[in-house]
């Protein structure tokens, strides 16, 4: 299979990749810095420096589409929001243009979403069929998948990546907590009762390489089957690393350093991935604290 990528050097790109490339397909990869892609991703796989130098998609088997800014990186000011947005909704709509341009188009695009889709839920627990909460996370996320599936035709099938927190070593959250946790100074956020909906990478790429071979469309929750609340995760990343989780960062202090942003962390979603179960996926991390024992170690 002829795949174009987008984010490939991001958490999950770096890791999917190789595993495509494994699996005997042709992977060409959309940067804007081709050096660093090289280097990351090596010789084997295929540059495009940009979109706007191509006229159509014909050759490609597949879209994977896995932009977009960090959304945790900096405070959400009304200039940061903006390129959030413009980060993922720009590149998508270039790409929907292009499957439009093309006389035989990929037959699938697999495009990137959040499970902030969703919003702040609390206790709810949410399968894709959920009611969002109408929140910045959601209208980031509803307009990405809403630009996406302008790609559907009869020929071309759109699925949508709702994913939630992705552990996987050097990147994510993880890289984030783990100088923290090291120290012993981590703990649970808030009150530590919000959920946090997480999965492993290799099921994260497992998952997409799934939906790639398989005729599915629509949203997944790419989570796993056993989501934690805040506090639970704390525990566990201590253990993993044999130091204490105990020191509780109150949801004023993270309000004040993180601005509206703090609902990233703060809030959170009860999700589960129904549709990937009921397709027949089958995950191979849904204990945490395995999960982060492999990560970590």
């Amino acid at each position: 299979m002829k795949i174009l990528m987008t984010g490939g050097t991001g958490l999950i790109g770096r890791h999917l990749v190789p595993r495509l490339q494994a699996l005997k397909h042709d992977v060409t990869v959309v940067t804007r810095s081709p050096d660093k892609a090289r280097q990351l991703l090596g010789n084997d796989v295929g540059i495009w420096k940009g979109l706007s130098e191509h006229q159509n998609l014909d050759g490609f088997d597949a879209v994977i589409n896995l932009a977009g800014e960090p959304i945790a990186d900096k405070r959400w000011t009304e200039q940061q929001k903006q390129r959030l947005c413009d980060s993922r909704w720009n590149i998508t709509q270039k790409l929907v243009d292009l499957f439009h341009a093309s006389e035989t188009p990929p037959s699938v695009l697999i495009s990137g979403s959040a499970a902030g889709y969703y919003g702040d839920l609390g206790e709810v627990v949410v399968t894709e069929e959920e009611p969002p909460h109408n929140e910045f996370t959601h209208k980031l996320c509803a307009r990405w998948e809403q630009i996406a599936c302008g790609a559907q035709s009869d020929r071309t099938r759109v699925c949508l990546l709702r994913t939630g927190v992705v552990l996987a070593p050097k990147g994510g959250i993880l890289a984030k907590m783990m100088p923290v946790f090291k120290l012993g100074l981590g703990g649970p956020i808030g009150n530590g009762r919000q959920y946090l909906a997480w999965i492993h990478v290799d099921d994260m790429i497992n998952a997409i390489i799934w939906l790639l071979d398989n005729d599915l469309r629509g949203p997944f929750n790419m989570v796993s089957p056993y989501p934690v609340r805040n506090e639970q995760f704390a525990h566990a990343l201590g253990h993993a690393l044999k130091r204490p989780a105990i020191l509780r960062a109150p949801a004023t202090a993270v309000r004040l350093i993180m601005g509206e942003s703090s609902v990233l962390v703060l809030g959170g979603q009860r999700a589960l991935p129904k549709r990937l179960e009921a397709a027949g996926f089958a995950f191979r991390w849904y204990d945490l604290e395995e999960a982060l024992g492999d990560v970590v170690g």
